[in-house]
């Protein structure tokens, strides 16, 4: 039985559910979902992004390891539709690896960087997923991610001791 798809969300519906904020949120808005399957999230780059500070016009173009950040930020995304982090009090998203990178395209200031995550498995708190970027139908990254939910609480109290 199929999931139901879900509405777009806004960047304020976004932020209610993921801890990044600027300068470091990589997402605009979510286009599209369907819970436990997939996410598509948009990314709309500006002349004005932090990253391309001090850059010649001419030469400027997103990092591509901001791209695979963006990506990991959807599947944080995905993560929370899918009800993945129901079951923790304070969930928090860990990007905790990845694999099959390429590289295709640039990013440049004026794009609109379409980011696709699909849902490959999920295991306890570990979650692989496929992830593509693309601009105008041209791939700039594919990958696959892992990404560990752990509780936000139980995360500062272990980095603490670990620090003690």
């Amino acid at each position: 039985m199929s999931a139901q798809k879900l509405p777009s969300a806004d960047i304020v519906k976004i932020l209610t559910h993921i801890p990044h904020r600027y300068p470091f949120l990589l997402i605009d808005r979510m286009e599209a979902c369907e819970p436990g399957q997939w996410v598509r999230v948009i990314k709309n780059v500006s002349a004005q992004e932090w990253f391309f500070a001090g850059m010649p016009a001419e030469r400027r173009t997103m990092p591509q390891l901001l791209v695979v950040e963006a990506l990991a930020q959807s599947s944080g995304a995905l993560c929370h539709y899918s009800g993945l982090m129901r079951h923790v009090a304070k969930p928090i998203v860990f990007f905790a690896g990845i694999d099959k990178c390429r590289f295709g395209a640039e990013v440049c200031p004026g794009d609109q960087l379409v980011l696709e995550c699909k849902l490959v498995r999920s295991m306890r708190d570990v979650v692989k997923m496929s992830a593509r970027a693309s601009v105008a139908g041209a791939m700039v990254a594919e990958l696959q991610l892992t990404a560990v939910i752990r509780d936000m609480d139980s995360s500062v109290a272990l980095q603490a001791a670990q620090q003690a």
